[in-house]
């Protein structure tokens, strides 16, 4: 069997996030819905960023996120997406190795083609992210891209939902999935976005069942996905699909279940939300590193949701200190 050389494999969108301060009326002056991720085409998103505020650039997308907590945490994080050979492509693989995180995925490089996905995330003063997203060159991810060998290496391989949209992501997926499998390692989805649990319910139901080994969800997606109306039902139904399910439910903390046994895991206490962007990565984060160092999955579900809480505190999806100092403080 291959030595084992990453924790954490993250497979996903490679987009840089360009976050900034915004009213209402910047909102409604743009038929934004607050809340919500609308996909735009590069020249909305030129257009939009003309005209946001100040704003923050760094490598963003999901999976990139979580992986960026893992590293954070102390564990070994490898990640596979798209970019284009530009100046946002450049952003975001300079921020991402410098984490110490590998990526080793090639640029694409051709004239015509797409240029690096962007999210703008427009961060309104109660503390909700309104996000408008060029997806550019990271869904030209595919099968080539996937790197065998590093797959075989990674201890868990972490999958985006949102790598269901195009036809080539999801084959990247289904291939990156085959790998880890048979190297007898395990495999991780998130299920993302509600709205992508309604586009892909069907295959999202055969994958949990037959190929996901951890699955991540929060309450409106686990319950989408099974289309009924009570989180209890949801619960009762997972459970028979995969080994491990964390399910998060903001404020009320997160259950962790694998077969008959439930973990309850309060929410940290005191928690100033000031930007909600990327809690649910940084739990994902700090759950895969508590497997990584062997912990028991009621202290998986703590780790994750420390690291679910200092995201939330400031603007950003990437944490602001050591999740690694943090969390050997709390667990004291």
């Amino acid at each position: 069997m291959t030595d084992i050389r990453f924790d954490v494999l993250g497979i996903g969108n490679a987009i840089v996030d360009v976050l900034a301060h915004a009213d209402d009326e910047f909102l409604n002056s743009h038929g934004l819905v607050k809340g919500t991720m609308s996909l735009i085409d590069e020249a909305t998103a030129e257009a939009v960023y003309d005209k946001m505020g100040p704003a923050i650039e760094c490598s963003g997308g999901s999976a990139a996120n979580t992986i960026a907590g893992v590293a954070s945490l102390g564990s070994r994080g490898a990640f596979i997406g798209k970019v284009k050979d530009d100046q946002l492509g450049q952003v975001f693989r300079h921020d991402i190795t410098a984490l110490g995180i590998a990526f080793e995925t090639a640029a694409d490089s051709a004239p015509d083609g797409a240029s690096t996905a962007r999210c703008m995330i427009h961060v309104t003063p109660d503390a909700q992210r309104t996000m408008q997203t060029y997806l550019g060159a990271c869904v030209d991810l595919g099968p080539d891209d996937i790197d065998g060998d590093m797959v075989a290496a990674s201890a868990v391989t972490y999958l985006e939902g949102y790598l269901w949209d195009p036809d080539n992501a999801k084959q990247a997926f289904r291939k990156a999935a085959k790998i880890a499998a048979e190297a007898g390692r395990m495999v991780s989805l998130s299920l993302s976005d509600p709205f992508c649990v309604d586009r892909h319910r069907a295959d999202f139901c055969d994958l949990v069942e037959n190929h996901v080994d951890l699955l991540f969800a929060n309450e409106e997606e686990i319950m989408s996905l099974y289309q009924v109306d009570q989180f209890d039902d949801a619960l009762q139904a997972v459970r028979a699909h995969c080994k491990i399910a964390a399910l998060t439910r903001s404020e009320k903390g997160s259950v962790i279940i694998s077969g008959n046994d439930i973990h309850i895991i309060d929410a940290e206490d005191a928690v100033h939300i000031a930007d909600s962007t990327g809690a649910g990565d940084a739990y994902a984060a700090g759950f895969l590193h508590g497997l990584a160092i062997g912990q028991p999955l009621d202290v998986c579900g703590r780790i994750a949701g420390i690291a679910a809480a200092e995201v939330i505190s400031h603007v950003g999806a990437r944490p602001d200190v050591s999740l690694k100092d943090l969390v050997e403080e709390k667990l004291k």
